[in-house]
C-alpha cells in the first residue's frame, strides 16, 4: 500500500505531494462515485468519502494531473500551489468520518483524472436538463 496511507486512524495529507484531489460536494460526489465505480468494474483507485459537515468525495488523482482540467461548479481541485490538505483513512480501523469508498491497489494507484472530468461531465449535463 502506499505510503501516504496511515497505519490506523486517519491522517491529513499536502495535496500534490503524494496525490492530486479533486473534492465533489454532497449528492453529485457521491453520483460520481457511484458512475466511475461501475465504469471500472469497482477498479476506480482511491476515493475517500468524508462525514464531515456536508458529505463530500475526495477522488485522489496522479500528482499534477488535477490542474490540466477546468472543473465544473461543484468540483474543487486540491493541488499543492493552494496548500490544500486531504484526510485519508487507514484501510482498516476506527477511522470515522472518513472511509474508502474505493481502495487504492497495485494495478489503479489513482483515479484516472480524464475519465473522472469526462464522468463528471456527463453527470452534471444531465443533472442541468433535469431542472425545470
Amino acid at each position: 500500500m502506499p505510503v501516504w496511507i496511515p497505519a490506523s486512524g486517519h491522517a491529513l495529507r499536502h495535496a500534490g505531494i503524494h496525490f492530486d484531489a479533486v473534492r465533489i460536494v454532497g449528492y453529485l460526489g457521491e453520483q460520481v462515485a457511484y458512475e466511475i465505480m461501475q465504469f471500472t468494474d469497482f477498479e476506480a483507485g482511491p476515493i475517500v468519502r468524508s462525514r464531515i459537515g456536508e458529505r463530500s468525495m475526495f477522488f485522489l488523482l496522479p500528482p499534477g494531473s488535477a490542474g490540466a482540467f477546468r472543473w465544473p461548479a461543484g468540483a474543487e481541485a486540491l493541488v499543492r500551489a493552494r496548500a490544500a490538505f486531504v484526510g485519508v483513512p487507514a484501510l482498516n480501523g476506527l477511522t470515522y468520518p472518513l472511509d474508502w469508498r474505493s481502495l487504492p491497489t497495485a494495478q489503479v494507484p489513482f483515479v484516472d483524472a480524464e475519465l473522472l472530468f469526462e464522468l463528471l461531465a456527463g453527470v452534471v449535463e444531465r443533472e442541468a436538463c433535469d431542472v425545470p
